[in-house]
């Protein structure tokens, strides 16, 4: 039977189907017309069968040979038992009658057509079994079959009873079972052995087929009965031998690699196999049907009945059923008397229901077909158990056990036979879901209930590299990085349920009344059975099971509510395979001792063959070395690993796996803001990275993209621990918290490493300098990767985030050094020179900031750019403020050193506005480096102006640079765009304005001689004291600001009077300067208000100011400008008398002069008096010169004012 599959010229090798799809046909099996399939119409009745060939290895067809009448079949003819050209080498094997079905045949099937088990087949079986359950209402006989469900498929195989308790008398297995069939169907079980009738009939029938083909009609000597016996007892061996049962574990450990393993009769054993859809229902049969053909009959089947025994219901049945499943249209029948051929009989398919004697309607064969299916289907429910459909003979009770249960109860529950072929089918057809690249997520939960299905079947000492691969599968299932939207929410979370289907199991109607059992001695035994058919007869009801014939839905998959959950349930089956593959890996005392006979095999490599990847290996030995994680020794297993064996390669797919998932947990911890609990999670990740570096011989770029994605991650984690110092207690915590399923996956890292490769990275401490610094390195040792890899080029989008980490990092440890300069001059306070630590972090930070300025450049980010530019320039400031400090504070001059760093400030600013080119890239980061520069400008002139170098330059020099910067801040400050930082800049060019106005004015009281030059002051002093005034008009919280700048142009208005002689003159000047003071009720309302304020809030209540509330008023100040004030209003108001009096009288009085005096005259007075009273409060004084001010202002006092 082994060559059987070879009998055919285009018979592929055994597998091939389950390798690549379906196999072809013979050039003999093409020619059946079965290939398109049909539609037989029969007795007015119709049934849909279609029958299409999927494999064949018969030879090609002959035409049959019609027999002369009076043939003796009972001779020998000259080619029987020998091979035929026209048989092809098979011999007797093809005539499929002379032989029983061996008891995995539906698994040999079902290996090679894997496509077709689990989705679109509802049956798989020999034909025999599909004929045998067809018949049993009509047949008395019994009926033993052992089915399997593999997702809605049945796989449905003769159990032979009779066979397997021989085996049970011989090697005590299945002794559970003998027990159980004794105790419950007969208890005088005896073999029974097969009569002399039935080796007669099959000897006929053999000599007669061998005459149809030979043809030649020539009769052969009788053998002697010595050779009668020898192949009687051979045809005899052969049933047995084929039948014979697989002892539990002889299977090879490496079934995976090879399920169908030959030696356990898992080959798919028939000559054809047949895609029969029969009605509604589909089965992969197997046929071993001799079919005829040529001439006028293109196929046919033959068939040889004894004349005296008319041909009843069940041969009907059979030779239809045969025929439909094989799509032939015509059945041959010879007829013989005592084995002398009578005649021959041409009958049609369609036809055969009606013969006289055995007609039967094809109605109720459908009608048992679709009940029995449906009644396997609803009770069948569980993947991997071994279910036994059972009726006795002469019974009309149809019993289903879960063999499976009833074995768990034995000591060994794996002394089922079928448990091995069950679990590599599960394996195999999951298997075959998983690499269909168009596979859809929906069958997801399809493939994972089978693997778990195969995982529970198999002992894990003994099948490790299966259960290893299983669970590595069933990790690979859940997509780590996947979004949620993608995850199903149709059906809840099934609780990793072993079932198959999730529904409640519906039982049948009448499942619960047990029946009598005929010759059970217990009828309360029968609750063993899983479901009963109390009556054959029931079958034969239409629809009888209708309402439980429907395929369930395959197992819903689970529904991870979260990340976390989904990695937690990858580590989980990633945890089982490692501990599949330890398990399976010998201790060294264990190996066995090397065989001198057998030479050691000796790697030999051409090194100018080597490919790139090793180059890899080698950059990357040269990283880790560089990072200070390479250990002498460490790129071997230390638990004695043979590279290239399947352990080797399952522990780097699971170790791979372990690590991706560690890198998702501790991503979606970061997204949380659990730091230490991502530290913890990329902890993980990277120690069982590092261990796939030790044991992987052949480096892909792909897992060096991983590492580099781990360490940025790693390099982020270590930036926001920085940056939470003050949560540092529970980020301990959460990162020294560890899971018993983490220990033991690390426990297993820790057999072939150390883990220790990149522990550097993953340190908690506790400064914050080293998490910085640890920080940077990650990011520096990421892009290393890439750069060595090349896998910047393929991954640009990872590159650019790991230099825009590199940057904002040394951007991060830059500031922090310039922090720490900046309290270091802040508490110097004894030595006044700038000490070496101090310069020490200025390089630190220069450093970081200039190579953080390159990352950013290198990737074209031109706002990150600016702003590192921005921070170098805060840097020189702060360099320059050091400096200040030199010298005694009353000699103090402004250095050339400050006046090298701010210069060098103004150039990293000017940088940073290049590099933006235009505010539109980034309005926010321009406004700032605008302000950052006008406060540059501004500092510079206002240290020059207050501390004037004197000793190195002249007053002239000095006072033009002061110009120059202070007109450069105004250029970069701007006031007119509304912004939140708009009354900053208000108020910053007002201070520039009124500043400038006093230096001018300075220089006019100091300045003697060139005349034009005086006037030029003089303008510039006004224009700048005209500007400041107004611009600190437009602010709320300035009203000081405004009532200097209004004295102080009082100031200058009083010194220009003094150089007039004319008292028209004189005159003109003080009512500019009065009309001045009328201006400043502004101020004065600004202040009052804010008094009142003061006054109204309740002492005791200390309720902080709001944030948009102006700074409290400094009531010093306020009072010595009042006093000012109040000094110069009377200075002004009397010269304005004196002057218009004595205008007066030397001419004729005018009306507005008169009136102008006179109110002048009033407001003086009643300044004086005010003035003398020394017990008014500052709120008073403020409301009288709100006043006095008015009543100017109606009296015209500044009405002939020019500005």
């Amino acid at each position: 039977m082994a060559d059987s599959k070879e009998a055919g010229a285009e018979a592929p090798p055994a597998g091939a189907a389950a390798r690549g799809g379906l196999s072809l046909l013979s050039q003999g099996e093409s020619e059946e017309p079965s290939a398109q399939g049909s539609a037989l119409f029969l007795g007015g009745n119709e049934v849909k069968s279609r029958a299409v060939v999927k494999y064949s290895s018969a030879p090609p067809r002959t035409a049959f040979a019609r027999l002369e009448e009076k043939t003796d079949l009972k001779l020998p003819p000259a080619n029987w038992l020998r091979e035929s050209a026209k048989l092809g080498p098979a011999g007797t094997t093809i005539l499929g009658n002379s032989r029983k079905s061996k008891p995995f045949s539906s698994f040999g099937m079902a290996y090679d057509f894997i496509d077709s088990v689990g989705n679109d087949v509802d049956v798989v079986s020999d034909s025999e079994n599909i004929k045998k359950l067809l018949k049993i209402p009509y047949s008395k006989s019994h009926v033993s079959m052992a089915v399997h469900r593999i997702g809605r498929t049945l796989l449905l195989d003769e159990l032979d009873i009779q066979e397997l308790f021989m085996r049970s008398s011989q090697t005590g297995d299945w002794t559970w079972l003998k027990e159980f069939y004794q105790r419950l169907i007969d208890q005088k079980w005896q073999r029974k052995k097969k009569s002399k009738e039935h080796w007669y009939q099959k000897a006929i029938l053999s000599k007669f087929l061998y005459y149809s083909i030979n043809g030649d009609g020539a009769a052969q000597p009788v053998p002697s009965a010595a050779e009668q016996q020898e192949s009687s007892s051979s045809d005899q061996t052969n049933d047995s031998d084929g039948a014979s049962w697989p002892a539990p574990f002889e299977m090879p450990s490496s079934v995976s690699e090879d399920p169908s393993a030959s030696s356990q009769g898992l080959k798919n054993d028939f000559v054809r196999n047949i895609l029969w859809t029969f009605e509604d229902i589909h089965m992969l049969v197997g046929s071993n049907m001799p079919i005829f053909g040529g001439g006028r009959y293109p196929a046919v089947s033959l068939r040889l009945r004894d004349n005296n025994k008319p041909i009843n219901v069940l041969t009907g049945i059979d030779y239809w059923l045969d025929n439909l499943i094989c799509n032939v249209p015509e059945l041959v029948m010879c007829f013989h008397v005592n084995g002398i051929v009578q005649k021959y009989e041409m009958i049609k398919t369609e036809e055969i229901p009606n013969l006289e004697n055995s007609n039967f309607s094809t109605k109720v064969i459908k009608d048992i077909a679709q009940n029995i299916l449906s009644f396997l289907k609803s009770n069948c429910t569980k993947e991997g158990h071994t279910y036994w459909l059972f009726k006795a003979s002469g019974s009309d009770i149809v019993k289903l056990y879960d063999l499976t249960t009833l074995c768990e109860e034995t000591e060994d529950k794996y002394q089922n036979p079928f448990t091995m072929p069950v679990a590599i089918l599960l394996y195999k057809v999951a298997c075959n879901m998983m690499m269909k690249k168009n596979q859809n997520k929906k069958h997801y939960g399809t493939v994972r209930t089978l693997l778990l299905n195969c995982v529970k079947l198999l002992d894990k000492s003994r099948h490790p590299q299966i259960i290893a691969s299983a669970n590595y599968m069933l990790s690979e299932l859940f997509q780590l990085d996947e979004p949620k939207k993608e995850e199903s929410s149709e059906s809840p979370l099934n609780e990793n349920s072993d079932e198959s289907y999730s529904e409640e199991e519906e039982e049948m109607p009448d499942s619960d009344e047990n029946g009598p059992y005929g010759t059970s001695s217990d009828p309360s035994d029968d609750s063993k059975a899983v479901a009963i058919i109390k009556s054959v007869g029931e079958l034969s009801v239409p629809e009888k099971y209708k309402s439980i014939h429907q395929i369930r839905p395959s197992c819903a998959f689970p529904v991870c509510h979260d990340t976390e959950e989904r990695c937690r349930l990858v580590l989980s089956y990633v945890l089982e395979g490692l501990k599949s593959v330890d398990s399976s890996i010998k201790k060294e005392s264990d190996l066995p001792a090397a065989d001198p006979n057998t030479p050691i095999p000796l790697k030999y490599e051409d090194e100018s063959t080597r490919g790139g990847p090793e180059g890899l290996e080698k950059q990357m030995a040269l990283f880790l070395d560089k990072m200070g994680s390479l250990q002498k020794g460490n790129y071997s297993s230390q638990s004695g690993m043979i590279p290239g064996s399947w352990q080797h390669k399952m522990k780097l797919q699971l170790i791979l796996k372990s690590s991706k998932a560690y890198y998702v947990l501790s991503d979606a911890a970061m997204s949380l803001q659990k730091y230490g609990r991502a530290l913890r999670y990329i902890k993980l990740a990277l120690q069982s990275h590092d261990t796939y570096c030790c044991l992987c011989t052949n480096m892909l770029s792909e897992v060096l993209l991983f590492l580099s994605q781990y360490l940025t991650l790693c390099g982020d984690i270590q930036l926001m621990l920085a940056q939470n110092a003050s949560n540092r207690a529970a980020h301990l915590e959460e990162f020294n918290y560890q899971t018993k399923e983490d220990q033991e996956i690390l426990h297993s890292l820790h057999r072939e490493s150390s883990c220790q490769g990149f522990a550097w990275a993953t340190d908690l401490s506790t400064d914050l300098e080293s998490q910085l610094s640890v920080s940077c390195k990650c990011y520096e040792a990421a892009n290393e990767i890439l750069q060595f890899s090349d896998l910047k080029s393929q991954n640009p989008e990872h590159y650019v985030q790991v230099l825009k980490r590199m940057g904002n990092i040394r951007n991060e440890i830059g500031v922090f050094y310039m922090n720490q300069a900046a309290a270091l001059q802040s508490e110097r306070l004894v030595s006044k020179t700038v000490s070496t630590a101090e310069q020490q972090l200025w390089k630190k930070s220069f450093s970081c900031f200039e190579k953080g300025i390159h990352n950013f450049e290198s990737i074209d980010d031109a706002t990150n750019a600016a702003l590192l530019l921005c921070n170098t320039g805060r840097l020189m400031r702060i360099c320059a403020q050091a400096h200040c400090g030199a010298g005694d504070e009353f000699k103090r001059e402004f250095s050339p050193e400050e006046g090298l760093y701010y210069n060098k400030a103004v150039d990293y600013y000017l940088k940073a506005l290049r590099s933006l080119g235009t505010r539109d890239i980034h309005p926010a980061v321009w406004d700032s480096v605008n302000w950052e520069l006008s406060t540059t400008y501004f500092t510079m002139a206002t240290l020059q102006q207050d501390y004037a170098p004197l000793s190195r330059k002249a007053q002239e020099q000095i006072e033009k640079e002061v110009s120059e910067a202070m007109m450069k801040s105004l250029k970069y400050c701007d006031v007119d765009s509304v912004s939140a930082r708009q009354p900053l800049c208000q108020y910053r060019a007002a201070t520039i304005h009124h500043r400038l106005a006093s230096m001018y004015h300075s220089c006019l009281r100091n300045q003697v001689g060139d005349e034009q030059l005086r006037k030029q002051h003089r303008v510039l002093a006004d224009l700048h004291y005209s500007k400041a005034g107004k611009l600190f008009q437009l602010l709320k919280d300035a009203p000081c600001e405004l009532l200097r700048v209004q004295l102080e142009r009082v100031a200058f208005a009083e010194f220009q009077m003094a150089s007039q002689n004319s008292n028209v003159g004189k005159l003109k000047t003080l009512s500019g300067a009065l009309d001045i003071m009328v201006r400043t009720k502004h101020a004065f309302q600004l202040i009052r208000k804010e008094l009142v304020e003061e006054f109204e809030q309740p002492k005791s209540e200390e309720t902080p100011p709001a944030a948009d509330s102006s700074p409290s008023l400094n009531r010093e100040e306020v009072t010595k400008l009042l006093s000012i004030f109040e000094s110069r209003l009377s200075f002004l108001l009397l010269q304005s008398i004196k002057l218009l009096s004595s205008t007066k009288k030397k001419t004729s009085s005018i009306l507005d002069e008169d009136v102008l005096l006179k109110t002048n005259k009033q407001v003086y007075s009643q300044l004086l008096r005010a003035t003398a009273n020394k017990n008014a409060s500052l709120l008073e004084r403020v409301d009288l010169l709100i006043h006095l001010l008015d009543q100017l202002a109606r009296g015209g006092g500044g009405s002939t004012a020019v500005q």
